[in-house]
């Protein structure tokens, strides 16, 4: 192979054929290099555009990073689907196979540390909404033809009916982790997503990550249905199966991207 080497996972040999027709970054179809016993999935990507100089330049362009991050998940959902990959940060790049396979020795107790843990396991994301009745309906109530004191007197129960939601959100949240995180083997609380970022209606008040054997995921999906049942003015968000971003320590970074 020719071109600079873009590393998208490791993981342990498997026996499934990825899908024939499958690309990733680059539009290259992504490689198996096996070292000692270990796999790293790899691609081969253009120098004019993962070189230092260039990369660095590419990662300050959000088009180009997107288009990048989703090429990047397709192949470890793809992994996903026959193995247990431990996948490795976005634009993590090497000279050739070599470089590869030094990076792989230096780190080689800690790969298989990791994959110990992930092994036949898969994350799950569950992100919990508050939506206040505008939020729900998409429009506010009018507002012409009222007195001053009647204007302000209806943005006080506005405000009192969001800190409402927002607090019986919050609460239904920390009883969903607590019940949630007992079930699985591990959890991650992460920082709520921003609306204007996320594009998602309602306040972000539980963005978290579970760690379930890939064998119980189907019981844990219909324990995350029970308890959004019958929660009013609250939104569960349940996303998954997924490699275990979340768990990799520094290996990975999550990215939000088709999340």
């Amino acid at each position: 192979m020719t071109g600079l080497r873009y590393v998208y996972a490791v993981c342990r040999p498997f026996r499934s054929a990825l899908q024939a027709q499958l690309t990733g970054v680059a539009g290259a179809p992504p490689k198996q290099l096996t070292h000692h016993g270990l796999v790293a999935v790899v691609g081969t990507v253009p120098e004019a555009d993962f070189a230092e100089e260039p990369l660095r330049a590419h990662l300050e362009d959000l088009d180009w990073l997107t288009a990048t991050a989703r090429a990047h998940q397709q192949v470890i959902d793809a992994l996903t689907a026959v193995t247990t990959p431990l996948p490795l940060r976005l634009a993590t790049v090497f000279r050739d196979d070599s470089g590869v396979r030094t990076m792989m020795e230096a780190r080689e107790e800690d790969f298989r540390r990791v994959l110990d843990k992930l092994e036949g396991r898969v994350e799950w994301g569950v992100k919990v909404y508050a939506e206040t009745e505008a939020a729900k309906t998409g429009r506010a109530e009018p507002e012409t033809a009222l007195s001053g004191r009647d204007y302000l007197r209806r943005r006080r129960m506005q405000t009192r009916a969001r800190e409402d939601v927002w607090q019986h959100a919050t609460a239904f949240a920390g009883k969903l982790h607590e019940k949630l995180s007992a079930f699985a083997e591990d959890s991650r609380l992460h920082a709520p997503q921003s609306a204007a970022l996320s594009g998602a209606s309602g306040q972000n008040v539980l963005n978290a990550a579970y760690l379930v054997p890939r064998a119980d995921s189907e019981e844990f999906v219909e324990l995350v249905d029970r308890e959004k049942d019958g929660a009013p003015g609250i939104r569960v968000e349940l996303t998954g199966p997924w490699a275990a971003y979340s768990f990799t320590g520094e290996f990975a970074e999550e990215s939000e991207v088709e999340r």
